[in-house]
């Protein structure tokens, strides 16, 4: 069935372009400018995505689609262009990329809390006029098709799959100190107890880790700050008056519970909380080897523990234990989660848009899909993939993380966001190596969001 749905979008797809290729355009570029499709189905399309540490997953997935991919389209070749960075430096290099059409990749893997800026920047091309026909759109989740969709309503990306984020736990860490198990924290004093219990009792273990630094970039923000901003009601933005929020009691309360994590040494040392691949050591080394009993983190960290990842760990579900991030003081709902995710997006400068649309069909059918949401521990965005036996056995092992789908909050992914989350991180850091109070940071951050969207554009809460 997939194979024929297949067949049917590509042959809709070629004739597309037999009909913009009538319209007289002697440039593939101007007729897809033209048309909203365009550059043919065949040729070499450059994909751009992110490698980072040992994690090859997204590596393997895309080897294994370019081989399908090209078998069904003989004349067809990809080039699989990864950039090994961390995460901020992976998204300046692929904007100097997308700034112009000598370098520019046809195909780009978009975090979604970019979108708008990248849409405002005209690096990324509209797809509705090839989802309009394209029959599997209607497997996606509302909320998934919204998050890669821009301000002007059109949709820029189709997305691979969601995450949420918990507390991960060691069990036999948690035991030595003392702490019942399943642990089920019901605010953030519950978590700073367990962690002051850790530190007290099993020596040579870090007790908590939640991101803070300016290197672990979006992670910092995400990971950290807005899963304890959430949780004490506040927000950062104001969806009522479309403004930001400055002058925030909440803001500054998620700043004191960092400024207590590490001035009573309950998180990494400053070499390791300001280190750019502290994510990889905590997936490849401290989890897996017993040095760390509890991470602020994300679903898909279990994707370098499987057989196919980094660092295969066979035992990890009967080693860990995951429970809800807590709000403040257990006010309703009781527990708080983040939702993000990435997309497939096409350059608005790729010649070759069309055959980049058939590699995302590829990419994305129900089998191709599933095999990624398992590989990847992603939570599924296709309601057929969510059905799959292979991910329900997969997701069967970290149920909280589906659980918190019911309470997740979506960043205010605005064309501003990017720049205010760096302020977020630079206010977070400030605190963490104690150059700044909470209440400081927090001044300095309203300023530097007035400065970004000016006055006009905030509001106090």
């Amino acid at each position: 069935m997939q194979r024929k749905i297949f067949l049917l979008a590509a042959a809709a797809a070629v004739a597309a372009t037999t009909l913009t290729g009538c319209g007289g355009s002697s440039s593939p570029g101007k007729a897809a400018a033209q048309s909203g499709q365009g550059g043919g189905t065949t040729g070499t399309i450059k994909i751009a995505y992110q490698r980072f540490g040992e994690n090859r997953i997204m590596d393997n997935f895309l080897a294994g689609v370019k081989t399908e991919y090209e078998a069904a389209n003989p004349g067809s070749k990809v080039e699989l262009d990864p950039i090994v960075a961390s995460e901020n430096d992976y998204y300046t290099k692929l904007a100097l990329m997308l700034k112009s059409s000598k370098t520019s990749p046809d195909l780009v893997y978009e975090d979604t809390f970019l979108i708008n800026s990248d849409i405002k920047a005209g690096y990324l091309k509209p797809l509705d006029s090839y989802l309009s026909s394209w029959d599997q759109w209607s497997q996606f989740e509302e909320s998934a098709k919204g998050a890669a969709k821009g301000q002007d309503g059109k949709t820029y990306g189709v997305p691979d799959g969601t995450d949420t984020r918990a507390l991960w736990y060691s069990k036999d860490i948690l035991k030595k100190a003392g702490i019942p198990v399943p642990w089920q924290p019901k605010t953030w004093d519950d978590v700073l107890t367990a962690a002051r219990a850790v530190k007290a009792k099993v020596p040579g273990v870090t007790p908590f880790n939640i991101y803070s630094s300016k290197a672990a970039g979006e992670a910092s923000t995400m990971q950290g700050f807005e899963m304890l901003l959430y949780g004490t009601g506040g927000t950062l933005y104001d969806d009522a008056s479309k403004k930001w929020v400055v002058g925030s009691p909440h803001f500054v309360d998620s700043l004191k519970f960092v400024k207590t994590v590490f001035d009573e040494k309950l998180g990494p040392d400053a070499q390791d909380a300001t280190d750019a691949q502290l994510s990889d050591k905590i997936q490849q080394q401290w989890l897996p080897n017993g040095k760390l009993a509890i991470a602020l983190d994300g679903s898909w960290i279990t994707g370098s523990w499987l057989p196919t990842g980094g660092k295969p760990w066979p035992q990890w579900s009967e080693a860990l234990g995951q429970t809800p991030m807590p709000t403040q003081k257990g006010q309703a709902p009781g527990r708080i989660s983040l939702s993000g995710g990435w997309t497939w997006a096409i350059s608005a400068k790729s010649d070759h848009a069309d055959a980049a649309w058939k590699f995302i069909q590829a990419a994305q059918t129900e089998k191709n899909a599933a095999k990624y949401a398992v590989a990847a521990s992603q939570i599924a965005v296709r309601k057929d993939v969510a059905a799959d036996a292979s991910y329900t056995a997969a997701n069967s092992k970290a149920p909280v993380f589906s659980e918190v789908v019911a309470v997740t909050k979506y960043r205010p992914a605005y064309p501003e966001y990017p720049q205010i989350s760096n302020q977020i991180q630079v206010a977070m850091e400030s605190v963490m190596t104690g150059q700044s109070s909470p209440e400081d940071a927090a001044k300095a951050y309203d300023e530097s969001v007035k400065g970004i969207v000016g006055d006009d554009g905030t509001t106090t809460q």
